[in-house]
């Protein structure tokens, strides 16, 4: 991106007379929210890591990103980057491929080895129960504000759902690994194989409990299976796939995968790397109505993967089953079952159709309620019906992806914090986003968002690569900074009137005794970080 230059001025320029009382009108210098900030399910100040990217400073634009997010190489793999979405650059000529820089950076932070520092002495107890990535967020957010964090974890690993839900073509573990290390290195207990039979046996001696336990358990299926049927769940699937010592079922060669979300497509794409020569997903509706992210039903689709629409599964035999033919009517969301049936041939069946909480940890727990939706009830503040016992994550109720985990953990290390404080959490206050249209693009030139190679291969190994140090530094360099100022100086080259002062540090004040309130600045702003409003 090339940024805009001020006119140069000269010192003869100045006026020597005072002529802002003309003026009905006057500009004004705003701070609003990007939009890739404002929709980031973690809550990371995007804007502000892309500006240290652009100038290289890789150190200060990871230390930026951990503030609010310690799993930028993670993320940067596994999140469906919403921020993209919104990214007002992709009005103009493609969005800032935000998701690739931020994995890249993280790389580069475990290449390099850095660490979170130190934390302070811990002062009151925690426990969480559930080491995924609510869990774990929780933990670190928790023991960098000073507190004495314990994390039960029921299976062998840490992880949750990054490890037993995510294929390692998407997330290779040596890259988690090196991640939740940082965290335990701050001096978080870890206790795997711990599974919690009963929250009331395990909260004594701590101030305070985060439940985030994921939901593991399989969502019940209304299809008959029978006898001989070969069927699994997909998170048992990958819960295999993770355990060395599992032995994997046969899966023969034709494969049916059944949901339409991305589970269902991780588990058609792995099983497909496993051998399988046909694979088949199921979906009840229509293909735009897959809650899967769309690039990996692109990915998907490329590999040779069908998806059957307009299907659902009646019952599993043995080598074969039944589907009916649904008919749906989207404007008004009303899905029913046709007359019409079909039989589709199947070596083995894998059911993606959700998860649920188990509730028995919650036994004796009277004061903990559960939805009819089978996920913990909270109040605005993250609490449950017992005092001093929060839930989050995949436990309560929300958008199921590993990025809202982490964000519902470290708003539940505030909350927790707060309460044990005495306290109301601080609310977050939100400035307006800054919309595609508040901005100058004259003074921006076409510069096409340029994506790495990708590797042909079916494999597990990981396809996509990242950004060599200088393809971070031109890609970070295409964000607008949509909202804030960028030191471009337009506003103090082009005022006719010299009534913008630039002061040493850079920074620019309005001297309204000659402001006339034209508006070219704010016209000439590319950013947007400028405005008109009524003088009184």
């Amino acid at each position: 991106m090339n940024k805009p230059f001020a006119t140069v001025l000269g010192p003869s320029t100045s006026l020597s007379n005072k002529t802002g009382s003309w003026r009905t009108m006057r500009p004004e210098y705003v701070k609003m929210l990007p939009p890739c900030n404002a929709t980031c399910p973690a809550g990371e100040d995007i804007q502000q890591w892309l500006s240290f990217s652009q100038e290289g400073r890789f150190r200060e634009a990871w230390d930026v990103m951990v503030k609010d997010n310690p799993f930028p190489a993670t993320m940067g793999r596994i999140c469906y980057h919403t921020c993209e979405k919104a990214c007002n650059r992709g009005q103009f000529d493609g969005a800032v491929n935000i998701n690739l820089i931020e994995r890249s950076i993280g790389d580069i932070a475990i290449a390099n080895e850095w660490k979170f520092g130190t934390a302070p002495e811990a002062k009151k107890k925690i426990l969480i129960i559930g080491g995924g990535p609510s869990g774990l967020s929780a933990a670190y957010f928790l023991r960098k504000l000073g507190y004495g964090v314990t994390v039960y974890e029921s299976n062998v690993k840490l992880g949750g759902m990054m490890r037993y839900g995510v294929p390692r073509y998407r997330l290779p573990g040596d890259i988690m690994d090196a991640e939740i290390r940082r965290i335990i290195d701050l001096g978080v207990e870890v206790v795997c194989s711990k599974r919690v039979r009963s929250v009331r046996e395990e909260i004594c001696g701590f101030d305070a409990v985060y439940i985030a336990v994921g939901a593991y358990r399989a969502a019940k299926t209304s299809a008959e299976i029978a006898d001989g049927a070969n069927v699994m769940d997909a998170v048992d699937l990958f819960r295999k796939l993770e355990d060395a010592a599992s032995s994997l079922p046969d899966f023969g060669k034709k494969v049916v995968v059944y949901g339409g979300g991305n589970t269902a497509i991780d588990a058609a794409r792995t099983v497909l790397r496993l051998g399988a020569e046909s694979v088949k997903i199921v979906y009840r509706r229509t293909i735009n109505n897959l809650s899967a992210h769309e690039t990996e039903i692109h990915d998907a689709l490329a590999e040779g993967i069908e998806i059957m629409c307009l299907r659902t599964i009646d019952s599993v035999e043995k080598g074969k089953v039944l589907l009916s033919v649904m008919s749906y009517d989207e404007e008004n969301d009303i899905l029913s079952k046709t007359d019409k049936t079909d039989w589709l041939p199947a070596d083995s069946v894998i059911f993606a159709i959700g998860q649920s909480l188990d509730e028995g940890i919650l036994k004796e727990m009277s004061e903990i309620s559960v939805s009819e939706q089978g996920v913990i009830e909270i109040d605005k503040n993250m609490m449950t019906g017992a005092k001093g016992i929060f839930a989050g994550g995949d436990a309560i109720m929300g958008k199921r992806t590993v990025t809202h985990a982490i964000g519902s953990g470290k708003k539940a290390a505030k909350c927790i914090d707060a309460y044990l404080q005495g306290q109301e959490p601080m609310a977050n206050v939100k400035n307006q986003t800054a919309t595609f249209k508040r901005l100058n693009t004259v003074y921006f030139s076409q510069d096409p968002r340029v994506d790495v190679s990708r590797l042909g291969d079916i494999s597990f190994e990981e396809k996509d690569i990242s950004y060599s140090d200088r393809e971070i530094v031109a890609e970070a360099s295409r964000c607008f900074s949509c909202g804030n100022c960028f030191h471009c100086d337009n506003c103090y080259g082009y005022c006719p009137d010299n009534a913008i002062r630039k002061h040493p540090d850079g920074s620019l004040e309005i001297n309204l005794d000659y402001c006339k309130g034209c508006g070219i600045c704010v016209a000439e702003c590319p950013c947007g970080s400028m405005k008109m409003t009524l003088d009184e």
